[in-house]
């Protein structure tokens, strides 16, 4: 268990370093690129605060903000506390610092000679004064770093996994001393009978063993993150097709090494079809292979982004509205909502999981074929 999770740890976060999910830079009216626009209007302004504000929810981040407090001059004060910010420039090598030098995106941070920006999250190299040079889109055409840096995201990861090797190192170590679970084993051994009893053996069958560390890995690790993803200061990780990308990544290559060869024949040549059928199905086996995965990575970031954007959504509508029919609905779908997500978290920690067996047992399963060859035309 102690060796998956290091894996899974370590695998995740250079995923999650390397493509963390950013938000796309939006247009930004500054001196260096005024081309000017009206003032914008209050429920413009809200609908702009609004959006920013989910996204701070959803949205990887360098630095760990708690909140934001708006102060009456139009200022923010952010309660929250900086991470390391690494990342490379072709031109002068590796930069590594504190995310509070770039004061969020207010300051330009100079490096090496160089100048660097904070953008929604992205950094990019640009000159003393900041300057941004945006394309039609509004997105900034400036030269962008490699983001190596330990986001909110990476240290979500790093919590978890600490937090899933104490935890279960120390239910491993009660069992040795009595087989009577004691402790966090009481709530946590149903949870790993019923991911044996009910996901793993009827999946995979006589070989479920050499599984069941990943697959109890896999799924209390997805189960944490999305439970502390429904936290108010907003830790989307599983919302970050990044994230999922490697989650699923390792179980295709899990399941792809350990294969056996019924595997691979009904991938390449599928017994008890005519040779050109054989010839018209190895294509479609062979792209189902890769859609496999593809539909784990998306199942599970689509559902938890989906309810993070719609909570945040209608939080927002409150300040929206402003009147006391929004402050008493939306509050309460809000609350619904809620409830529902910890459902979906749940949930999708299980189908994850499920699927995830299901394609091991795909992988081991025997068959006989003898005189199979040609019976069916």
């Amino acid at each position: 268990m102690l060796k998956r999770i290091i894996l899974v740890l370590g695998f995740l976060s250079i995923f999650s370093t390397s493509f963390a999910q950013h938000e796309t830079a939006k247009k930004l009216v500054t001196p260096e690129n005024s081309e000017a626009k009206a003032p914008l209007n209050e429920a413009e302004k809200t609908k702009i605060e609004n959006k920013e504000y989910i996204d701070h929810h959803i949205l990887d981040g360098h630095s760990f903000d708690i909140m934001a407090i708006k102060n009456a001059d139009g200022s923010e004060t952010h309660v929250g506390f900086p991470l390391p910010v690494i990342f490379y420039d072709k031109a002068n090598g590796f930069h590594a610092f504190m995310s509070s030098e770039f004061e969020h995106g207010e300051k330009v941070k100079e490096s090496k000679g160089a100048f660097y920006k904070l953008s929604h999250e992205k950094i990019y190299k640009t000159d003393a004064k900041g300057t941004l040079t945006l394309n039609k889109e509004g997105h900034a055409e400036n030269e962008k770093m490699l983001d190596l840096s330990l986001t909110k995201s990476v240290l979500m990861i790093i919590i978890t996994s600490l937090m899933l090797i104490l935890i279960f190192t120390t239910i491993a170590k009660n069992y040795k001393k009595s087989s009577v679970p004691s402790g966090a084993g009481k709530f946590f051994e149903p949870i790993i009978v019923f991911v044996r009893d009910d996901i793993a053996k009827p999946n995979i069958g006589k070989k479920y063993q050499k599984y069941m560390s990943f697959l109890l890995t896999i799924f209390f690790f997805i189960l944490f993150l999305n439970l502390f993803g429904l936290m108010p200061f907003g830790i989307n990780v599983t919302g970050n097709i990044a994230i999922t990308f490697a989650l699923a990544l390792l179980t295709f290559l899990i399941t792809q090494f350990t294969a056996n060869g019924n595997y691979w024949q009904h991938i390449f040549w599928m017994p008890g079809l005519p040779w050109w059928m054989k010839i018209v199905m190895m294509p479609i086996e062979v792209i189902g292979v890769f859609i496999k995965p593809f539909a784990l990575m998306i199942r599970l970031f689509a559902n938890m982004s989906a309810g993070h954007i719609v909570m945040m959504s209608l939080i927002a509508l409150i300040f929206y509205f402003k009147n006391i029919i929004a402050g008493v609905a939306f509050p309460f779908l809000t609350f619904v909502i809620y409830l529902l997500e910890i459902l979906v978290a749940l949930l999708q920690a299980y189908i994850f999981t499920l699927l995830s067996a299901v394609y091991f047992g795909m992988a081991n399963e025997e068959h006989g074929h003898e005189g199979e060859e040609g019976m069916v035309h």
